[in-house]
């Protein structure tokens, strides 16, 4: 087998060139706005045709009876749902690209799941929100998003990629996908939100990441706060 062909079988491997948001067919789909930029890798960043695995502590162990997602904070209706209830709500799909802040990016992803302006919809989003405090099921990992980048169209919480189901190391059975900013604000094995007055730092933004990890930002993106 030559290394090619060795590659080629690694789950996920990109083997042709990005599809550009025009070539989509299907019209329901929602385009990322930075996929029909003329330079679809920011600052600092090279494409990869893989897709690698990078978290904190590992797949957590989570019972797929058990799952509750919650939302809670500064809303008027605080919401519970199990895996089954949420998978339920009204689905949408999001064609976007993939930028960690370790200098990689996966160009040309489909993701599936729920929007997060449906999310805030049905609890009812009090105006003195201004940032989300987002929890996983990794040991109390948490990463903040601003309000304005979580209500983004392109923003969702994600339970498939390219038509199958999110698999546990990628952050199944729900994911955060928030393609306008580095992809660790995209948290794994989501469990709930905080609708937040003040920005409030999470798990790797207290550890020196930047609190809103915009990679077109300035000469190499938004990385880190020091």
């Amino acid at each position: 087998m030559t290394f090619l062909n060795s590659l080629i079988k690694v789950p996920k491997y990109q083997t042709s060139e990005p599809r550009k948001p025009e070539q989509l067919t299907d019209a329901q789909i929602i385009i990322s706005p930075d996929t029909r930029r003329g330079n679809r890798l920011p600052p600092g960043q090279s494409r990869t045709k893989k897709w690698p695995v990078l978290d904190a502590h590992g797949a957590p162990e989570i019972d797929l009876a058990s799952w509750q997602f919650e939302v809670d904070g500064l809303v008027d209706n605080p919401r519970q749902w199990s895996l089954d209830e949420f998978m339920q709500l009204a689905p949408a799909r999001v064609y976007a690209d993939f930028h960690c802040v370790t200098r990689w990016s996966r160009l040309d992803n489909v993701w599936g799941g729920v929007p997060t302006r449906e999310i805030a919809r049905l609890a009812g989003v009090k105006p003195e929100a201004r940032f989300v405090l987002v929890s996983a099921y990794d040991y109390g990992w948490t990463t903040n998003v601003p309000l304005e980048f979580f209500l983004n169209e392109d923003s969702l919480f994600a339970w498939s990629h390219d038509g199958q189901p999110i698999p546990p190391e990628h952050g199944g059975p729900v994911r955060l996908i928030i393609p306008q900013l580095y992809a660790w604000k995209s948290a794994k094995w989501v469990k709930g939100i905080r609708f937040l007055p003040v920005d409030q730092a999470g798990y790797w933004e207290e550890g020196g990441y930047h609190m809103r990890g915009n990679p077109w930002i300035g000469g190499d993106g938004e990385r880190f706060r020091y």
